[in-house]
C-alpha cells in the first residue's frame, strides 16, 4: 500500500487565502521560467512555484495561495497570473501540482524478546530464514519523535499507550496512517516500541490530495521537529522536483527519512519521493525473502524489508495491509532505535550503517538493476 497525489485537500480543509504581497512586474511580461508540466494526474490551474531565496516568499503578489513553503508557495493561476510569475527573476523553479491516491489491499481481521510476533518484526532481527518466531530488541526508541506523513494516527488506540499525537491537520479517517504508525511504534506491532508519534496529516479520508498538500506537511516538520527525529512517507506519485527538494532539505534538517519506493511493478526513479536524494526508498519483500510482485525496484531503492501481510493497527482494531507503505515503516523503526542507541546522526551515517548490517543476496526475483539487501536491525 502506497499513497499518491491527486487533486483534492485534506477533509473539509477550505483552502488558505493567504497573499503573498505584490510583485513589480512589466505590464506585459516575457515568461523566462518554464512549467513542469504534470507527467500524469496533474491539477488543472494549480502551480508549485520555488524561490530562489526563501526570503523573497513574503513579497505580497495580488492572488491567494493554497499553501506557503519556506522556499516558495502553490497557487491556483490563471494563464496572465501565471505569466506574471514566471517573469519573475526571483523564481527558481514552477511545476503543475499533482494527483496522488492510495493503492492498497487489505485483510481485516534490550535484552527483551517478544514471542510470537509479526513475521514482518521476526523478519528484520534474523540472518537466515527459518523464523526464530521472537523479536529481541535491547532498546524502544523512548527519547526519539517519529513523524508519519500519511492520512493521520487514531492516536487513542491502546497500543500506542499514549504516546500518539496529532501535530499537523485532524485523526486519521482512513487507516492507512495508523497502520504505518504502528508498524514504527505500537506496543505488540511496532519496531519501536516507545517511541513518541506524531501525526502529519496530508491526505485525506479516501487517502488523497495533492503534491503541494504533501510538501507543506513536509515544510512544518522541517520547520517544528524535535532534535532526535525521524520521517516515513509512505506516498508517492510521479516524479516531482518540488516534493524531493522538499524532503531532501528535511532530511538534511537532520531528520532520518524513509520513503516507499512504489507498487507500480516499475522504476521506482520515475516517482518521487522515492527518486528523492538522501531518503532511504524501501522496497517490499514477502516472508519467503521473495520481491513482492507490485514492488517497485531500481538503482533508486536502497533497501528492501516486509511488506507483504502484514499485521498492524487500523481504525480501532487490526488489519493486514501489504505494499511497500507497509515496507517503508520498518526502516524508519530500526532508524529511531539507532538514534535511541547512538544518539543524534546524520542521515549518511545511517544509511551506512543499514548498508553495512544488511541481509545481502537474500531476496529471489530482485530486480539486476536493484540492491539486494534486506533489512536487519541487528543488537538494536
Amino acid at each position: 500500500m502506497r499513497i499518491s497525489v491527486r487533486n483534492i485537500l485534506i477533509a473539509g480543509t477550505a483552502i488558505a487565502c493567504a497573499a503573498i504581497p505584490a510583485y513589480a512586474v512589466l505590464a506585459d511580461p516575457t515568461p523566462h521560467v518554464a512549467v513542469i508540466a504534470a507527467a500524469e494526474n496533474g491539477v488543472a490551474g494549480q502551480y508549485i512555484v520555488t524561490m530562489k531565496h526563501p526570503s523573497r516568499v513574503s513579497r505580497a503578489i495580488a492572488f491567494p495561495t493554497v499553501h506557503r513553503f519556506t522556499d516558495g508557495f502553490a497557487a491556483r493561476l490563471t494563464s496572465a497570473q501565471l505569466k506574471k510569475v514566471q517573469s519573475d527573476p526571483d523564481v527558481a523553479s514552477i511545476e503543475q501540482d499533482k494527483i496522488m491516491k492510495i493503492s492498497a489491499s487489505r485483510t481485516l481481521a534490550a535484552g527483551t524478546t517478544q514471542a510470537s510476533p509479526t513475521w514482518g518484526l521476526d523478519r528484520i532481527d534474523e540472518g537466515p530464514l527459518p523464523l526464530s518466531h521472537t523479536y529481541s530488541y535491547t532498546h524502544t526508541g523512548s527519547d526519539v519523535d517519529a513523524y508519519v506523513i500519511d492520512t493521520g494516527i487514531e492516536t487513542t488506540l491502546t497500543q500506542f499507550g499514549g504516546r500518539a499525537d496529532t501535530v499537523y491537520g485532524g485523526e486519521d479517517c482512513n487507516g492507512h496512517g495508523t497502520h504505518v504508525a504502528g508498524i514504527i511504534g505500537s506496543k505488540s506491532y511496532g519496531v519501536a516500541k516507545s517511541v513518541r508519534l506524531h501525526a502529519v496529516q496530508v491526505l485525506d479520508c479516501d487517502g488523497e490530495g495533492t503534491t503541494s498538500d504533501v510538501i507543506a506537511g513536509i515544510d512544518w516538520v522541517r520547520e517544528n521537529h524535535a532534535a532526535k527525529s525521524v520521517a516515513n512517507l509512505s506516498l508517492g506519485g510521479s516524479k516531482s522536483t518540488a516534493l524531493n527538494d522538499a524532503v531532501t532539505a528535511l532530511s538534511k534538517s537532520g531528520v532520518f527519512v524513509a520513503v516507499a519506493a512504489g507498487n507500480d511493478n516499475g522504476d521506482s526513479c520515475k516517482d518521487s519521493p522515492a527518486s528523492a536524494a538522501s531518503v532511504e526508498a524501501v522496497a517490499a519483500s514477502s516472508s519467503n525473502d521473495t520481491r513482492a510482485s507490485f514492488s517497485n525496484y531500481g538503482k533508486c531503492v536502497d533497501i528492501y524489508a516486509p511488506g507483504v501481510n502484514i499485521k498492524s493497527t487500523y481504525q480501532g482494531s487490526t488489519a493486514y495491509l501489504s505494499g511497500t507503505s507497509m515496507a517503508s515503516p520498518f526502516v524508519a523503526g530500526v532508524a529511531a532505535l539507532y538514534k535511541s542507541t547512538y544518539g543524534q546522526a546524520t542521515f549518511g551515517t545511517i544509511q551506512t550503517w543499514l548498508t553495512a548490517h544488511a541481509n545481502n543476496n537474500r531476496i529471489k526475483s530482485n530486480k539486476a538493476s536493484t540492491h539486494n539487501r534486506l533489512l536487519y536491525k541487528s543488537t538494536l
